[in-house]
């Protein structure tokens, strides 16, 4: 009897509530897809350079999935919620055929089992398929081979999605047995008949409330929006705050308000069954305020996240493109022991321990940079200092200038195949493309003011600064350099001696061998001069300010950091899509079933079966849309604050994301939407009174 029990509830819930299943199984699924995914890299020729990359996004997943699993869990039990709600007839049947509470709920751990083994199994089977095709996802951020790819499970993946679920059915075990010894037998007997009453709020005080509630995320809007200097990372806390406690007073005094509006609006309140629909709109959102707000910040946070990760994926794709047109770069500032300057030039570096870096190069360009310890950026800003650095107190206005002579300017950008730049003999011009430097600088330099670079007075050749870089780059971080003609640089200090090349190499294995031997060399140079200057000052300290680098290496780390923050913002998104159309499905389910005898009281009085169909659409329309509509909102405020952030990275490809992340949204979220919708009107249609 008590296996007989809980088959039959069963099969009769997969037909009631495949929603509830539905999501349990894509839970499971996507569960283990992304913890399967360092196990996917193995099953394709990953480069090496790429192993340690991989094995840090298996970490970054596995630690997001602690955050996952709490997410799941209260889904889980939130839904089991409304399936104990909706059984509460069943329950008072079982007591009063003289069924003890222990056996009842003997009866709920035996279906709590069936269900949580068979969506164990079924998820794992469609994660292992989806996880095979994760492999080419893999492989093409890495690009990788996949001739050598062969079908894999990962059994470690398997083993956490085991355990993590375990312990959320573990949890709704407990939460069903204590809601068990809870039940009494006339709450359950007159559930049924019980109403959720149409609390009519005062109007006043819900105005009153909106308005602050207005007001609040207004300012909040506008701080994040449009930041500025004195932003940091506490007023951000505040923000957020201040964010989430207006979400919750909005949908609070919109669940007072929008019965009484809809009311005074006669002619749309009469219209067909209407006043049917509206007050079961105003009775759901009355009570799930809290869980409105909840659903609408998570749906805030998906689209954000979204957004965000293809954002930042794509430019960066696009920014290894642009910004690194050469192979191999390398700068030195100098060699010192023990403070003193000992060498500066790459010539002397190289000359002397016998080694030509460009031997191996089809092209190269040698550059130098200088700074004039008198030309500092509160110099260049002149008059106009004291504004700037009132909105902008987080430069550092003390760090000289970096300069740079146009025709070494210009070589480089021969190299690079950008255009090059024409200065006069007493005429300056500016290269930048950090965006939020790039605005300060154009202020200064729409006036055309003159600048004394190395005690020579020169003016500005342009009215706004050059769109330019130098040194090899994954994002925008060029703050500016400051070009002068030649002569003014000739015979002075350098800053920095720099190396670039290009070795025309297009097969990635050779390429990666060639980038590791001439970085080998530049590191057998480093040791020749740590050798020789320690034996010509008696074993003193040597220290190399040098770095050299591949493009091999930046476009493996741009792969790598784009990787893992489109699957972590992948990850959280469809679970946190998955939880909030499930919340909502479940509840509007749990409603469908609860006023079962409103629909048959609809159908007695006349009421046509199309017209009860198209009040169950507005119904489930209206409660989808209500969180999705403020969260659009609130995603647009915080789409302003991240471009903001991310412009170091590039934000020009963030309407594709958009694109992307809408996709995601009208698939999941709507899809959900859709089933939702179906599955109320055949419990409505379908049911037999």
């Amino acid at each position: 009897m008590l296996f007989k029990i809980p088959l039959r509830n069963i099969r009769r819930s997969l037909r009631d509530y495949a929603i509830y299943f539905f999501t349990l199984i894509i839970g499971v699924s996507i569960f283990y897809v992304f913890n399967a995914i360092g196990g996917q890299a193995a099953t394709v020729l990953v480069d090496e350079s790429a192993n340690d990359i991989v094995k840090l996004l298996s970490a970054a997943l596995e630690g997001t999935s602690v955050f996952v699993a709490f997410v799941l869990a209260f889904l889980i039990i939130y839904a089991s919620r409304f399936l104990m709600k909706r059984r509460s007839n069943e329950f008072a049947l079982y007591m009063m055929l003289g069924m003890s509470k222990r056996r009842i709920s003997a009866i709920l751990l035996i279906e709590t089992l069936m269900i949580g083994i068979g969506s164990l199994a079924v998820g794992l089977l469609v994660g292992i398929g989806i996880s095979q095709l994760m492999s080419a996802v893999v492989a093409n951020l890495f690009e990788a081979d996949m001739t050598s790819y062969r079908f894999s499970i990962s059994t470690d993946a398997i083993w956490m999605t085991v355990l993590f679920f375990a312990v959320m059915y573990i949890a709704v075990m407990i939460f069903n047995s204590t809601a068990v010894t809870r039940m009494k037998l006339i709450d359950l007997i007159q559930s049924g008949h019980k109403s959720e009453k149409v609390r009519l709020r005062n109007p006043v005080l819900c105005v009153i409330v909106f308005a602050v509630a207005a007001v609040i995320l207004g300012y909040a809007y506008k701080s994040v929006g449009w930041p500025d200097d004195s932003l940091s990372p506490e007023s951000i806390l505040v923000y957020i705050c201040m964010g989430i406690v207006s979400t919750f007073l909005i949908f609070w005094s919109v669940s007072g308000l929008i019965l009484r509006i809809l009311m005074s609006i006669k002619k749309l309140y009469h219209k067909g069954l209407n006043t049917f629909t509206f007050r079961q709109i105003s009775s759901r959102v009355n009570t799930m305020v809290f869980s409105m707000s909840v659903i609408c910040l998570m749906l805030f946070v998906t689209i954000c996240t979204l957004t965000s990760a293809f954002s930042i994926r794509n430019s960066m794709n696009k920014n290894a493109e642009e910004l690194c047109p050469a192979d191999v770069e390398v700068t030195l500032e100098y060699i010192s022991v023990e403070g003193k300057r000992c060498c500066d030039d790459l010539d002397l570096f190289f000359g002397e321990a016998g080694i030509d870096p460009t031997a191996e190069l089809k092209e190269s360009v040698r550059y130098r940079q200088y700074k004039d310890k008198a030309l500092t950026m509160a110099d260049f800003f002149g008059d106009r200092y004291e504004e700037i650095k009132s909105r902008n107190s987080r430069i550092f206005y003390d760090t000289a200038e970096k300069i740079m002579g146009i025709g070494e300017y210009n070589a480089v950008m021969r190299l690079y195949g950008r255009d090059e730049v024409e200065l006069g003999d007493n005429e300056y011009a500016v290269s930048c493309n950090f965006s939020q430097m790039l605005g300060i600088r154009n202020e200064v330099l729409a006036d055309k003011p003159d600048l004394t670079v190395f005690g020579t007075k020169l003016r500005s050749r342009y009215d706004s600064c050059i769109d330019g870089f130098v040194s090899l780059a994954i994002d925008y971080e060029n703050l500016g350099i400051i070009l002068v003609p030649d002569s003014v640089v000739a015979g002075r200090e350098t800053y920095s001696d720099n190396l670039v090349g290009k070795h025309g190499i297009t097969d990635k294995a050779e390429r990666s061998k060639l980038e590791k031997k001439i970085l080998g060399e530049v590191n057998d140079a480093i040791d020749f001069w740590a050798t020789k200057l320690a034996l010509e000052h008696d074993g003193a300290t040597v220290q190399a300010y040098l770095w050299a680098v591949g493009k091999g290496e930046m476009l493996t780390a741009t792969v790598g950091m784009s990787a893992i923050l489109t699957f972590l913002g992948l990850y959280i998104g469809l679970v946190f899509l998955i939880a909030c159309g499930a919340l909502l499905a479940l509840k509007e389910l749990s409603g469908a079933v609860d006023s079962l005898a409103r629909y048959e009281m609809l159908r007695k009085i006349g009421a046509e079966e199309r017209d009860i169909t198209f009040s169950i659409f507005k119904q489930t329309g209206i409660f989808f849309l209500m969180p999705l509509v403020l969260a659009i909102v609130h995603s647009f405020f915080g789409m302003k604050f991240a471009t903001y952030v991310l412009e170091a990275f590039g934000t020009s490809e963030l309407w594709k994301s958009i694109f992307v992340t809408s996709a995601v949204l009208l698939l999941i979220y709507g899809g959900y939407f859709l089933i939702t919708f179906m599955s109320s009107r055949r419990i409505v249609r379908d049911k037999v009174y």
